[in-house]
């Protein structure tokens, strides 16, 4: 699991909160992720929308893509398709994923990159695995978050942001044992680069085995912790949690307490690897189905007819390859 790897020992560290004294917020619920085929049949696990937990404002979906070690021709993407009222947030942790949409944003990620697309007003887009990742196979590894928009914002021009590996602000946890990348939020006064309209939290966090993380969290912010591999537990509690599961904290409190377990399976041996998400409520009426999502039933239906009517972008046609007239046989 690449991603972005560092010396913890350099890094800023979290400050070390006081046991005592710390209002720790307690683990609610756990919610195991379903299993569900997306796109052209690549198969993802999703802790949510499912019936255990409906919606985790703001967030509306989080898919886990893999691991999985493709074989020649079996990676898949998704065909053109539209989204409007919301984000999508796309992280790829090993193997490479590309994306374009009608605005002309798009382009190549893989191995910690993140690109943040703001569906916003509507647009179309695509997301494949690159032809060498088609042609030869490999491991690809992923997450894909969407993100609600206000009311005032769901109008907006679409946006598109490029997030480099290189831009993640990393940190170490207060012991130096752990590494914590902040995609997007701000953790201790220290921010990452994504650039959101709702206030989020995007952590991912490899614990190293044995190793306790405490996280201050804002206020205000609902907490969820996702299982991308390994084990460990969460909350003063010790709740176990390990791959395909996700903690969803309490309400009030000011900080998050984790732990790895002491050993973990050969495919994580660097450590617990996890996503810590958090944001602020927004908490307007939700009118959803399929790729649109919006405040009213009116909003969907007018979403449908304007992508019918072609105003949500225009799909580019594919470049063909020149064939000169020698080439052609009679």
């Amino acid at each position: 699991m690449p991603a972005v790897t560092a010396d913890t020992l350099t890094l800023p560290r979290l400050p070390r909160l006081p046991e005592a004294t710390t209002a720790w917020r307690p683990v609610s619920r756990v919610v195991t992720a379903e299993r569900h085929l997306e796109g052209e049949g690549f198969a993802v696990r999703r802790p949510f929308p499912t019936v255990d937990l409906s919606l985790a404002d703001p967030f509306l979906l989080l898919d886990h893509m893999g691991a999985v070690e493709y074989a020649p021709g079996e990676a898949k993407g998704t065909p053109w398709h539209p989204h409007r009222g919301f984000e999508t947030v796309t992280y790829i942790i090993d193997g490479a994923f590309q994306h374009r949409d009608t605005t002309g944003g798009g382009g190549l990620i893989s191995d910690g990159d993140t690109q943040w697309m703001t569906a916003a007003s509507g647009l179309q887009h695509i997301e494949q695995p690159p032809p060498e990742l088609v042609a030869a196979g490999g491991l690809f590894h992923g997450v894909q978050l969407w993100v609600n928009l206000p009311r005032a914002q769901k109008w907006v021009a679409p946006r598109y942001q490029d997030i480099s590996r290189n831009d993640v602000k990393l940190l170490s946890s207060a012991d130096g044992s752990s590494l914590v990348r902040v995609i997007a939020g701000s953790v201790a006064g220290y921010d990452g680069p994504g650039v959101t309209y709702t206030p989020i939290n995007y952590l991912h966090a490899t614990v190293a085995p044995g190793a306790r993380l405490d996280l201050p969290w804002p206020e205000g912010f609902n907490a969820l912790v996702y299982v991308l591999s390994g084990r460990g537990t969460v909350g003063q509690n010790q709740v176990p949690l390990e791959e395909g599961r996700l903690a969803v904290f309490g309400a009030r409190g000011e900080a998050l307490t984790v732990r790895a377990a002491d050993t973990q399976p050969s495919a994580s041996a660097a450590g617990w690897e996890i996503l810590v998400l958090g944001g602020l409520p927004i908490r307007e009426p939700v009118a959803r189905y399929g790729p649109f999502v919006m405040n009213t039933r009116d909003e969907i239906v007018q979403a449908f007819q304007d992508f019918e009517a072609g105003r949500m972008g225009v799909v580019p046609p594919e470049k063909v390859p020149h064939r000169s007239t020698e080439d052609e046989t009679i």
